[in-house]
């Protein structure tokens, strides 16, 4: 298995209960047991769980890569930005050298802050800290910019060591897959989380392609469930900012590439809209700047990326010589959420007290 057709593999076996997933499923009960250790361990108090003197609003997976977590907190970035907060944002900073708590600023490489976290922060415009421990972070960002009052948490769902106020798990039209967890399965944590569970998340996210169905979720009681939809935006951005519209690109050679967890759709997306793909190459997920190196050498190329892509490949391309640059256009994500969500949103942040906690103490809000 190559690393470029690796994800689409594991897709396919996560999509049903065949021979391979029936294989892995006894790892998957160790993997389950161990996940379960350590967050009894947390809510005991056996581990320290770090509390911060603003709200903590985490956003994160319950299902493997892909589901839609980043646009969702840039949505969540730009809501509370239009409702007067001031958000930073912490994350891991995955697929970036070194572990040190290192803060973001628009020229910051993906090689240095991650690929995601860095078009956060080139998007969003809001302080960004990346930290292989995210309370670190969060407490480096808080002392260099008093100003913000409210944290986003991205990709923070299993990381139980920093107390959140309001936890928002996204899903696809994956739903959860097959329903076994890691690797037999796509789930990260068992769904749905028992009743009691004070770790579950309040505001649940289903995302689907537009006009395309929603994942089928059961959803616990107590919490809310809201739907988006997901498509690409009618232009494309190239690296000085100029927007350039989509449908221009018809008739035109192509060359799509994607490192992403579901490459396919994207490129898929981009057929639907009328364009024809001469090459569409697929990279794994957080893919290296060195797995950009088949992309054409030619000026009159022209290459269609997502944005997560164009924050490497910009970089890639621009250290070759002109006359070996192709012409690079990120295509945005667009992703419409449903205003109650955010309305929700706004309830729940409005009932923080000061001070972050596992889980908000008035409960779960009823559908």
């Amino acid at each position: 298995m190559s690393p470029s057709d690796a994800p689409a593999r594991w897709q396919a076996v996560w999509a049903g209960r065949g021979w391979r997933a029936r294989l892995l499923w006894p790892l998957s009960q160790v993997y389950g047991l161990l996940f379960a250790l350590r967050k009894r361990r947390y809510l005991s108090g056996r581990l320290p769980v770090a509390t911060m003197p603003v709200p903590v609003v985490v956003v994160g997976n319950v299902v493997v890569g892909g589901a839609g977590k980043t646009p969702t907190t840039l949505a969540v970035l730009e809501h509370l930005k239009s409702a007067g907060w001031h958000p930073g944002v912490v994350s891991r900073g995955h697929g970036r050298q070194g572990h040190a708590v290192l803060e973001l600023h628009p020229g910051t490489a993906a090689v240095d802050g991650g690929d995601e976290p860095v078009l956060i922060r080139r998007k969003a415009g809001v302080p960004v800290f990346v930290g292989r421990r995210r309370a670190d972070a969060a407490r480096a960002l808080l002392a260099a910019h008093p100003e913000v009052d409210v944290l986003v948490c991205d990709d923070g769902l299993q990381h139980l060591a920093l107390g959140r106020d309001v936890s928002i798990a996204v899903f696809d039209d994956r739903a959860l897959g097959n329903g076994w967890l890691l690797p037999a399965g796509l789930l990260r944590e068992p769904w749905p989380p028992a009743a009691d569970d004070p770790l579950a998340p309040q505001l649940v996210l289903c995302q689907g392609r537009e006009g395309g169905p929603h994942g089928d979720i059961p959803i616990p009681p107590g919490t809310r469930a809201f739907f988006a939809a997901r498509r690409l935006a009618d232009h494309a951005v190239d690296g000085h900012g100029t927007r350039r519209d989509l449908r221009s690109f018809a008739g035109q050679t192509l060359v799509a590439v994607a490192g992403i967890a579901r490459p396919e759709v994207f490129f898929q997306m981009l057929r639907e809209r009328g364009l024809v793909l001469s090459q569409a190459l697929a990279l794994p997920d957080h893919a290296d700047a060195g797995a950009f190196a088949a992309l054409p050498r030619s000026p009159s190329a022209t290459v269609l990326c997502t944005e997560k892509d164009a924050v490497k490949l910009l970089d890639v391309v621009g250290l070759r010589p002109a006359s070996e640059r192709p012409a690079v256009w990120a295509v945005p994500l667009e992703l419409r959420i449903e205003p109650a969500f955010f309305e929700a949103l706004d309830r729940r942040l409005a009932g923080c007290g000061h001070g972050a906690r596992l889980s908000s103490p008035d409960g779960h809000e009823t559908t």
